[in-house]
């Protein structure tokens, strides 16, 4: 009878126990509650997108200063790598030669304008001496030969003249555009001009417009290149804006110049040329910048927000959080970046949410509470 009633005792200590390890089991759910998240909704949005390019300015053109008339260099009316302006003496070469040359083709023209006076004048006699048959008509053909010989030695005369002041001007070389510029080889008493030695004196450097040359991909110019013609490309950018060395923002954008035409058999580049007005001289020929251009115009993107993106072993993935508030993962296909945004291509759609925060933690069907940010 004690026996029975300890197997009794027994048997209910373990239901109790087993109830107990139950009753517990059936709450450990609830003592672990769901993960607050920060998600952001999938959006598409228009936008132009941004590369950028490194590169160096340069003068957008120069002058090359080449003397028309050869003598002996006898002033240099300038300091190298120091601006001038146009219209400044910047060379004098000998004009001695060329001024005696001027003297004799004024002689020359003198002595033409005196044989003119001298046959008018004979021609002007000679025809009234013709209506009274004084002179044959002959004679009158003479005098006026003579006389329509002389106004064109006085025409010939003058041009003359006037080709040897301008060959003693040319002895004066003037900055013909305002820049900076640079030393010459060619020293005071060298012998300079056409066919010598120093058939180039200097260049001078236009700074009031830089350029820069941007060497564009040829994958990426034609993935935005409209139909077309090649140097057709005033609509390719836009935006164009200059980041200094010290990544300061340049105050001035860019306007678009021309395409070259040439593409660069080593880098398989297309270089557009971009140019920035250096009203301020604060832009220095040869210094290294980054500029910034938007390509393409806008365009219709997916994007979300690249802290939501999971990328290993090149594979880019995400977490969705669906509407019953559970996460899926899922692969996608990212373009690029604009600004801290991903472009989606493949794997989204708009108006899903996707998980911004806690990525590490979460497993497929993972019940999550999510705060939605802007």
């Amino acid at each position: 009878m004690r026996l029975r009633v300890n197997l009794l005792l027994l048997a209910g200590v373990l239901i109790l126990a087993s109830c107990h390890r139950s009753h517990h089991k059936s709450k450990s759910p609830e003592a672990e509650p769901a993960m607050r998240i920060e998600v952001s909704e999938v959006k598409k949005d228009s936008i132009t997108m941004q590369y950028e390019f490194t590169t160096h300015l340069q003068s957008n053109y120069d002058a090359v200063i080449q003397p028309r008339v050869n003598g002996y260099l006898l002033k240099k009316n300038y300091q190298s790598g120091m601006p001038v302006r146009k219209g400044d003496l910047i060379f004098v070469i000998e004009s001695n030669l060329l001024s005696t040359s001027m003297r004799a083709a004024e002689a020359q023209l003198y002595s033409a304008q005196a044989q003119l006076a001298e046959s008018e004048n004979n021609y002007n006699r000679a025809k009234p001496l013709a209506e009274l048959n004084a002179i044959s008509q002959s004679q009158l053909d003479q005098y006026r030969a003579e006389y329509l010989s002389a106004q064109s030695s006085v025409k010939s005369a003058r041009q003359n003249l006037e080709s040897t002041r301008l060959q003693v001007g040319y002895a004066k070389i003037y900055a013909p555009i305002s820049g900076i510029i640079a030393s010459s080889e060619a020293h005071v008493g060298d012998y300079v001009g056409p066919a010598t030695q120093f058939q180039v004196l200097t260049t001078i450097s236009n700074l009031d417009t830089l350029s820069a040359q941007l060497a564009i991909p040829t994958s990426l110019y034609l993935k935005y290149a409209r139909e077309g013609k090649s140097y057709e490309n005033q609509n390719l950018l836009s935006d164009i804006r200059l980041f200094l060395s010290s990544g300061e923002e340049y105050g001035y954008k860019g306007v678009y110049d021309y395409t070259k035409q040439n593409i660069s058999s080593s880098s398989g580049t297309i270089s557009i040329v971009v140019d920035f007005p250096n009203p301020d001289s604060t832009l220095k020929a040869g210094e290294y910048a980054n500029v910034r251009v938007g390509m393409g115009g806008k365009r219709a993107k997916i994007m979300i927000p690249q802290s939501a993106v999971n990328r290993i072993q090149n594979i880019s993935s995400v977490w969705v959080v669906k509407p019953d508030n559970t996460v899926e993962y899922r692969a996608v296909k990212l373009g690029d970046t604009f600004n801290d945004m991903w472009i989606v291509e493949e794997g989204l759609s708009v108006g899903e949410m996707v998980a911004l925060t806690g990525l590490q933690k979460l497993h497929a069907g993972m019940k999550v509470v999510p705060n939605k940010t802007e």
